[in-house]
């Protein structure tokens, strides 16, 4: 995130480079920077004769050359913008020649998602001489929360952890998906406000009781009833709320869970810090573990394991999702 705005700041001072190779499994920060070099690098009246956007499936190699090496019109520079460039990987490597010696008048921006170009060969090392080569990396799971309090931070916003832990658990780690989430509760809440997992239910639609984050605490906390509550809910609206996806967050809850038995440090901030976990989160983990011993942990993980199969339909392929998760949730707090 640091990177982006240094980047976006060094735009805006207008050092500007000729190529910028945006690729990485996070397609949200390549669609950023592209959108903003499309919006700001030339004014209106520039656009209509000295940006074009061009797409990967569509084009070649010698296309994007062609474009790049005209010269614009009435302007200082142009902009050409290749989205999906990652359907000419085959062939990408060609573009070697251009990078060596390109046209300094031109703003070539690649939009390469889900893939990287390999660091060790010549194209890389090129546009890293004269531009900027920049990999969005999928962030993990334990880090979206964060990152998720850092966008609505800069737009004037907070939120509890649980509202966040809620959004992660619901929308998992595509940033896409959260931005436009976040977008919608900035439209409807005043600046300055604190998004609760009340804003989150009335306005998102994730219930603040029946979801995955609930239903680990109330495992955690042996509370047999809130559980089942929870799995019957799931049950009835298994679209919202898929048996893989509650498997897979319990799973690792538990391993956490071994984590923690393993810990000589069980101090809050060791804790936080080795489970990679929000510190809000620790005593829920500290209540857990006295719930569940180590031995206790190592049989739920491989129960997991085992309806995880069963999840993906080996071995039950007769038996409803609800029916595997209610015996599942008796495996478990047995």
């Amino acid at each position: 995130m640091d990177e982006v705005k240094q980047l976006v700041t060094d735009i805006k001072n207008g050092q500007i480079k000729p190529i910028y190779f945006l690729m990485g499994e996070e397609p949200y920060y390549i669609d950023r920077i592209s959108d903003f070099i499309e919006d700001t690098v030339l004014s209106e009246d520039e656009k209509g004769f000295n940006q074009v956007v061009l797409y990967g499936r569509d084009i070649t190699i010698d296309d994007i050359v062609e474009n790049a090496k005209r010269y614009p019109m009435m302007s200082e520079r142009q902009v050409v913008i290749v989205k999906e460039a990652q359907d000419l990987s085959r062939t990408i490597e060609k573009l070697v020649a251009y990078a060596e010696n390109p046209q300094l008048s031109t703003v070539l921006v690649l939009n390469y998602k889900y893939k990287k170009i390999d660091k060790r060969k010549a194209l890389y090392k090129a546009i890293k001489k004269v531009g900027v080569v920049y990999e969005s990396k999928k962030l993990y799971e334990n880090q979206v929360a964060d990152w998720i309090r850092r966008v609505l931070s800069a737009k004037k916003y907070t939120i509890v952890p649980k509202a966040a832990q809620m959004l992660v658990e619901f929308l998992g780690t595509d940033l896409s998906k959260i931005n436009n989430e976040l977008e919608k509760l900035q439209i409807i809440l005043p600046q300055g406000t604190q998004i609760t997992p009340v804003d989150i239910e009335e306005n998102i639609g994730i219930s603040k009781d029946y979801n995955n984050f609930e239903l680990r605490k109330a495992i955690g906390e042996r509370n047999v009833v809130k559980a089942h509550q929870i799995i019957n809910y799931f049950a009835e609206n298994p679209k919202d709320n898929p048996m893989v996806v509650t498997v897979s967050l319990l799973f690792n809850f538990f391993s956490q869970l071994l984590q923690f038995h393993g810990l000589s440090d069980k101090s809050p901030r060791n804790v936080a810090s080795v489970l990679k976990i929000n510190p809000y989160f620790v005593n829920e983990y500290i209540f857990a573990a006295k719930n569940f011993p180590m031995k206790k942990v190592s049989t739920v993980i491989s129960t997991l394991r085992e309806f995880d199969v069963k999840s993906k339909g080996v071995g039950s392929n007769a038996v409803p999702q609800g029916d595997l998760l209610k015996e599942l949730m008796v495996r478990i707090l047995v």
